[in-house]
C-alpha cells in the first residue's frame, strides 16, 4: 500500500505540535510554573526542552521517515537481522491505545465546560457551587460516557475523512484557532486590574522563591516537564515523520514543533497568572484550577460568560488537537498490521476505543470503589501512571539506544537520514551527548518518576 503524504510542511508542524500541545501545557504547565517558583523555572524548563526534548524527537521523526512505516513495523524495517527491538513498537502502539483510553474522558470534561459555560450554568454560583458542579459532573455516569463518546467520535470522523483533506486540514484550521483564542485571552488577562503581580510572578526571576522550594526540586520538575510535554516515546512522532518528504533535515523541524508547543505553553500561563493574582487566587492549586479556579473567576470579571466560553473552547481545541493525532497514530499502526482501508481502521477503532474507554469514564461514579493507589486515586491515575511513568521514558530509552547503538539503527544511519535536507542539522560533537549523556539523564527521570510517585 502506497505510503499517504501531508499536504504542506505547515501541516507537518502543525500536526505534530498538535500532538504535543495538549492538556499538560495548559493544564498542568500553570501549575508546575505555581509550585516552583515562578519565572526562574521557565528559564530551567526551556533549556531542557533544547536539551532532551528536541534530540529525542529529531530521533522519533528520523525513524518514521527512514522506515516509511508506523511503529508497529517500522523496526523490522531498520533493526539488525535477529535482534528484538521490533518488540518496543508493539509496547509503544499499546501505549497509544492506554492514553486514548483516558484521554478521550478528559477531552469530554473540556467540551461539557465549554456547553456548561456557554450555556450559563456556572453564572451566579458562589465558590461552593462551582466546585459542586466539578463533583457533581464526575459522579454522572450517563454524562460522562456521553461526552467520552463525542471525543471519540469526533476523532475517527475526522481522520476517516483521510490524511490531508481530514485530518491535516482540520488540525490546521484548528490549530490556528487555538493560537488567535489565547492571543486574546492573554490579552485581556493582562489588562485586568492587579493582573501585573501575575506577570511579574510567572516572568521575573526570582532566587528567594527557589530557594524555597530548593534547586534540585525545581530542576526535576523543569525536566519532567521538558521532557513529557513533547509525548515523546510512543512514536508519535515517528507516523509523521513517516508523511513527510526528505527536503528538510529533521532537526530544525523538531526545533520548530517545539517553539510552537513552548508558545502555547507559556501563553497559557499568561491568561492564568494575571487572573489568579487579580483575584487572589493561589497560584499552585493543581488541576483543580481549570475546573474550579477558573470558571470563578470568570464568574467575577465584565462578560465573564464570554471569556470562559472562549477559554474552554481552547481547551476543547488543545484536548482535541491530541485526540485527532494519536488516532492517526493507531489507525496508521493498525493499517501496517493487518492492511485494513483507512475507512474501516476507523470504524473498528472506533468501537475499540469506546469499549476501552468506558472504565476511565466510569471510574470516578460506577467504578469509584476501585482505588489503585489507595484513597482518591482512580482508574485515570493507573492509566496516566502507566504511560507517564513507564512507556514514555522507556520508549524514549529505546529510541535513543536505536539511534545511536551499533547494535541497533546506529548513528552513522540515524544522522544521514536526519540531515536530509535543507535547515539544522545533527552535528558529529554531539554524538557524545546523545549517546552517553542523553540515556543516562532520560534512566535517571525514570527512576526519580516511580520514587516520587510512590513516595
Amino acid at each position: 500500500m502506497k505510503r499517504e503524504r501531508l499536504g504542506s510542511r505547515l501541516g507537518f508542524i502543525l500536526l505534530s505540535a498538535g500532538c504535543a500541545i495538549g492538556i499538560g501545557n495548559v493544564w498542568k504547565f500553570p501549575y508546575m510554573v505555581g509550585q516552583n517558583g515562578g519565572g526562574l523555572f521557565v528559564l530551567i524548563y526551556l533549556f531542557f526542552l533544547i536539551i532532551l526534548g528536541v534530540p529525542v524527537m529529531t530521533m522519533e521523526f528520523s525513524l518514521g521517515r527512514a522506515s516509511q512505516k508506523s511503529p508497529a513495523r517500522m523496526y523490522q524495517a531498520l533493526e539488525p537481522e535477529g535482534s528484538k527491538w521490533h518488540w518496543h513498537g508493539l509496547v509503544a502502539v499499546i501505549g497509544n491505545y492506554i492514553l486514548m483510553m483516558f484521554y478521550t474522558t478528559v477531552c469530554g470534561w473540556m467540551l461539557r465546560y465549554f456547553v456548561d459555560t456557554a450555556k450559563g450554568d456556572f453564572v451566579g454560583l458562589d465558590a461552593g457551587g462551582v466546585e459542586q458542579h466539578f463533583g457533581t459532573m464526575l459522579g454522572d455516569a450517563g454524562m460522562q460516557v456521553l461526552y467520552m463518546t463525542i471525543a471519540v467520535v469526533i476523532g475517527f470522523a475526522v481522520c476517516a475523512i483521510g490524511l490531508q483533506n481530514g485530518l491535516e486540514k482540520i488540525t490546521k484550521w484548528m490549530m490556528i484557532a487555538l493560537i488567535v483564542i489565547m492571543i486574546v485571552l492573554a490579552v485581556n488577562s493582562a489588562f485586568m486590574d492587579g493582573g501585573e503581580e501575575g506577570l511579574a510572578f510567572y516572568l521575573l526571576p526570582s532566587v528567594k522563591r527557589m530557594n524555597e522550594i530548593g534547586l534540585a526540586n525545581v530542576i526535576v520538575a523543569a525536566m519532567n516537564q521538558a521532557f513529557f510535554t513533547l509525548s515523546l516515546g510512543m512514536g508519535a512522532m515517528a507516523i509523521f515523520g513517516s508523511y513527510i518528504d526528505k527536503d528538510r533535515a529533521l532537526m530544525g523541524e523538531a526545533v520548530n514543533v517545539a517553539l510552537l508547543d513552548t508558545f502555547v505553553a507559556l501563553a497559557s500561563g499568561l491568561i492564568i497568572f494575571p487572573a489568579c493574582f487579580a483575584y487572589d487566587v493561589e497560584v499552585s492549586s493543581g488541576p483543580s484550577l481549570i475546573f474550579i479556579t477558573l470558571p470563578n473567576i470568570f464568574n467575577h470579571i465584565p462578560l465573564g460568560r464570554l471569556w470562559g466560553s472562549l477559554f474552554f473552547v481552547f481547551m476543547s481545541f488543545a484536548a482535541l488537537s491530541t485526540v485527532l493525532t494519536v488516532f492517526e497514530g493507531i489507525l496508521a499502526c493498525t493499517m501496517d498490521m493487518f492492511g485494513w482501508s483507512r475507512k474501516k481502521s476507523c470504524l473498528i477503532n472506533g468501537v475499540l476505543m469506546f469499549v476501552l474507554s468506558l472504565p476511565c469514564a466510569l471510574g470516578f461514579n460506577v467504578l469509584s470503589g476501585f482505588q489503585p493507589f489507595g484513597e482518591g486515586s482512580s482508574v485515570l491515575d493507573l492509566e496516566d501512571f502507566i504511560v507517564s511513568n513507564l512507556i514514555l521514558p522507556i520508549g524514549s530509552l529505546a529510541f535513543i539506544l536505536f539511534c545511536t547503538m551499533k547494535k541497533g539503527w546506529g548513528w552513522e544511519n540515524f544522522t544521514a537520514e536526519a540531515n536530509s535536507g535543507k535547515g539544522l542539522k545533527v552535528q558529529k560533537w554531539m554524538r557524545f551527548y546523545m549517546s552517553c549523556i542523553l540515556p543516562v539523564i532520560v534512566a535517571i527521570l525514570f527512576v526519580v518518576g516511580i520514587y516520587n510517585f510512590f513516595r
